[in-house]
């Protein structure tokens, strides 16, 4: 905590006064040109702004696509083992990586309801794979925070912010995977609500930022995603079909006259006409008629679903990373002076003794709203990470934004699921609740009482981790969500005694480590003399340091000296000069970094990294 927020009182006061004295000289330097000029170009900033943020929100969409199109057909082969989901654990990894493979909670969500609905998968062992969907869906505004690791105290905060949203629902996991495995309460209450309320099918749900973002997206792609959800329910048809849509028009015709050998072949004497040696029956059978070709740039080219999906995905994260880093230009250029203090007065504020409290829940419903109106928690969670980097949102304030964003998008799928047909309206209602109750039962428990807010901590200890050591955050996110959950699929896979020989000894080998590093913080006292430290391991066992300098290495055998895997002279010397810059500032403004006490930063900083130095 004392690395993080530093000499507030200091802080306080250059942010009250130094700024507002700077903007004040200028304004008294400018003459009426000079602050018409200033005007009119803050509002070309504004509109740049707004730009590039519709370019990053339809640059996220088609990143999405890009996935669907990759791996999207080995997503629903994934869903159609219906045996391995009947373990939790197998189907929480398999909710977990198909929301990877997808990037998309929505779409992994809606194959869910059509197991569901075709009796393919109860919904009592879908809980497992919504816990997971809920998880893989975290991973987007990570890898947005990848794109700041140029700058190690915006990498800092930026990851912090980011990862947030992974330690909630980690934990939330953790602890409630378990209690519905034992007690199955969710299924219970959310079946419980869905008989009690005689709920008809209604319209579909707002579209709202689509209708803005649609001209663009679907004149790039269309994907048809009822051939994901026909993979996942076993249709055969549906395997060799092509993911990109090609026909947006067409004519659906269910009654039509055939020849039968005889009358006695005929569907009912009612419905046969004889003509000499030919009789005509009416069937009932399904035709699609192609009227109308779809628009996109994609409808006609010769390529396999593969070759165009690593297309769009090239493409879409060179647009997404470019439009992230010009964001973060822009909002620098324009945060400055009187203005960030504003802003972050604004943000980052509570309400006054003894509402204090009260600001944290309305950032949640902040955080829901917003993820309603744009119908994207990865949409909302990736826009909020550069303000969180560049210092305007603290991490105190993203948390329960994200919180929110987790709220908003169950809110979606709710009302997206009383649109269902009448035969699936009660499983795929069940299915959106068993989510909504899952995300609020975890912001019960990780949020009301300060003490419980375990993942800002985390989230900051890895964030002080990441900016010292770069590349670790690329370990971190194949390790969470690729090598973790495939090691327990595996585990799973293996059979249940597999998975407590290996599992158990792990898991309480963990909890050991986590109960002595506590005590080493609070009460040394406790532990016997070895254990005050783990200086007793060798030290690539207690410390990045020896990883580090091999990574250095590999990466200069490599040719890739890339300051995201260690650090060139220059930014050495410029942390030489700064005194210990790459610890937590508010902003980047010069002028609200003088006078802080960087020497007592760097000895809070390396208490708080020997206390947690395994």
């Amino acid at each position: 905590e004392a690395a993080w927020s530093g000499k507030e009182e200091e802080e306080e006061v250059l942010e009250e006064f130094l700024p507002e004295l700077q903007d004040v000289g200028r304004q008294h330097d400018l003459d009426a040109k000079g602050k018409v000029l200033r005007v009119v170009t803050s509002a070309g900033k504004g509109l740049l702004l707004l730009g590039f943020l519709y370019m990053f929100i339809c640059s996220l969409d088609i990143l999405s696509s890009a996935f669907q199109l990759v791996g999207g057909k080995a997503a629903g082969d994934i869903f159609t083992e219906g045996s391995v989901l009947s373990n939790p654990l197998a189907g929480l990894v398999i909710g977990v990586l198909v929301t990877l493979l997808v990037q998309s909670s929505s779409t992994s969500s809606s194959i869910v309801v059509s197991m569901v609905s075709s009796g393919l998968l109860q919904v009592q062992m879908a809980v497992p794979v919504i816990m997971g969907t809920n998880i893989g869906t975290s991973v987007t505004n990570t890898l947005v925070a990848m794109t700041q690791a140029g700058d190690r105290n915006k990498f800092r905060r930026a990851f912090a912010g980011a990862t947030v949203h992974d330690f909630f629902n980690w934990l939330s996991v953790l602890v409630f995977l378990p209690l519905e495995v034992a007690s199955g309460y969710m299924y219970k209450l959310t079946k419980l609500l869905v008989d009690s309320f005689n709920i008809q099918g209604g319209e579909k749900t707002p579209e709202l930022l689509h209708v803005i973002t649609d001209p663009l997206t679907k004149a790039i792609i269309e994907l048809d995603k009822s051939v994901i959800s026909g993979i996942a329910t076993g249709d055969p048809a549906a395997r060799n079909k092509s993911l990109i849509l090609k026909w947006c028009k067409t004519f659906t015709n269910t009654l039509r006259n055939e020849t039968v050998p005889g009358p006695e072949n005929c569907t009912s004497p009612a419905l046969c006409w004889c003509s000499q040696d030919l009789c005509y029956t009416l069937h009932n059978i399904s035709e699609t008629y192609n009227i109308q070709t779809c628009n996109h740039i994609f409808v006609n080219v010769d390529l396999s679903d593969l070759a165009i999906g690593l297309i769009l995905l090239a493409l879409s994260l060179l647009v997404l990373c470019s439009c992230l880093i010009l964001i973060v230009k822009l909002l620098n250029s324009m945060l400055k002076g009187q203005v960030a203090m504003v802003i972050k007065k604004v943000l980052n504020t509570d309400f006054p003794f003894p509402f204090g409290w009260v600001t944290g829940y309305i950032a949640i419903l902040v955080g829901a709203g917003m993820t309603f109106i744009v119908q994207s928690s990865s949409v909302f969670t990736s826009a909020i990470t550069p303000l969180v980097g560049i210092g305007v949102i603290s991490i105190e304030r993203a948390y329960p934004l994200s919180l929110g964003a987790n709220i908003g998008t169950t809110t979606t799928a709710i009302l997206a699921a009383m649109a269902a047909p009448g035969d699936t309206l009660a499983n795929a209602l069940q299915i959106a609740l068993i989510h909504f109750v899952f995300n609020v039962s975890g912001i019960i428990l990780w949020y009301p009482i300060p003490f419980t807010r375990i993942p800002i901590r985390l989230a900051k200890a890895l964030g002080d981790i990441t900016a010292e050591y770069r590349w670790f955050a690329g370990v971190y996110i194949i390790s969470c969500f690729f090598l973790l959950p495939l090691f327990v699929f595996g585990l799973s896979m293996a059979g249940w005694k597999v998975l407590v020989g290996v599992g158990v000894p792990i898991v309480a080998l963990l909890i050991i480590v986590i109960v002595v590093n506590v005590l080493q913080a609070r009460l040394p006292r406790c532990l016997p003399a070895v254990l005050h430290s783990w200086d007793f391991l060798p030290l690539w066992a207690h410390s990045l340091e020896p990883w580090d300098r091999v990574v250095a290495v590999v990466a200069a055998k490599c040719c890739c000296c890339c300051k995201c895997c260690q650090t060139g002279p220059e930014e050495e010397e410029e942390e030489e000069k700064g005194g210990g810059g790459h610890f937590l500032e508010m902003y980047d403004n010069p002028a609200m970094m003088n006078g802080v006490d960087w020497g007592e930063k760097r000895e809070d900083k390396e208490d708080v990294l020997k206390a947690t130095q395994l």
